[in-house]
């Protein structure tokens, strides 16, 4: 899941960075409204993580900002302010979770994992595409009976793919979900072509159809 951190606090983001990285998340972290400001209308991510109380502007004004956008992103915003105001507000703009502080990380990875549930695949905790299935808590990939083993990458881009059915993807878009917002100063992309045939590799070896369709000069994109 690559996610947008917008917190001031240093020692709290410092904290949920490490955390969410060791869940392999890809995680970027501005501390600032405009730098938040910047970021989103850049850049795509799953979920955006915003305080309320923020340098030189309100998190709540970013909620509004990425509705008007009409941005798919999750949006859980995290504050101490604990006011019912702010919580029907931040929820009425569209946020989808609001959580207090102070929270347990492992509340937050467990809010985030809803948040992705519920956008992407419908609450549902199996994801079935064709021949494959798919078990997000537990990240299993299975062809029919067979069990396919991938590399975290190979399992971001697969989900990633699977959530974004008959889309056409930019290779940059990919790479970004994938590594972070800095890939985009990338000059080249055989990593992601690497990727990409390991994964076609592996499932299709295993019977899956090859759902991976290359759009030459522009990226993929998964269809039946």
């Amino acid at each position: 899941m690559k996610i947008l951190l917008i917190e001031d606090e240093v020692s709290l983001a410092a904290a949920i960075l490490t955390f969410l990285k060791s869940e392999s998340h890809v995680c970027e972290w501005v501390s600032d409204f405009p730098s938040a400001q910047e970021k989103i209308s850049l850049y795509n991510y799953d979920c955006v993580l915003v305080d309320i109380m923020l340098p030189k502007g309100s998190g709540l004004q970013l909620v509004e900002q990425l509705k008007t956008q009409g941005s798919e992103t999750g949006i859980i915003i995290i504050s101490a302010k604990n006011a019912l105001d702010d919580k029907v507000k931040g929820l009425d703009l569209g946020a989808d979770d609001y959580l207090a502080k102070p929270f347990h990380l492992s509340e937050l990875n467990a809010r985030l994992k809803s948040v992705l549930r519920r956008r992407q695949f419908g609450g549902n905790r199996e994801i079935h595409f064709g021949e494959l299935k798919i078990l997000p808590d537990s990240k299993e990939v299975w062809v029919g009976e067979h069990s396919i083993v991938m590399t975290r990458k190979e399992y971001d881009l697969l989900m990633y793919l699977i959530a974004n059915p008959n889309r056409v993807l930019t290779k940059t878009a990919i790479s970004e979900h994938l590594y972070g917002d800095q890939i985009d100063q990338t000059d080249s992309f055989d990593f992601l072509y690497s990727q990409v045939k390991n994964v076609r590799k592996k499932l299709t070896e295993n019977g899956c159809p090859d759902y991976i369709q290359t759009v030459y000069g522009v990226g993929y994109k998964f269809t039946k």
